[in-house]
């Protein structure tokens, strides 16, 4: 059963979280032959200000 762990940062509408997992349960059959339905998909959301890059949260990068 392949399990896939994604994190995103915040603001994806549910329609493209949906199309995201439909993708990567596609992507896991075509790769490695995995049935869709062993297929498990996580995606973990965090607020901007829970990732940083070079020093500054993501929010902070945002907000100039």
């Amino acid at each position: 059963m392949p399990i896939c762990q994604i994190h995103l940062l915040e603001g994806r509408t549910v329609e493209q979280k949906r199309k995201l997992i439909a993708k990567i349960t596609e992507a896991m059959f075509d790769a490695i032959g995995a049935k869709p339905e062993s297929v498990r998909v996580i995606l973990t959301e965090m607020p901007k200000e829970h990732f940083g890059i070079g020093g500054k949260s993501f929010g902070e990068m945002q907000d100039k």
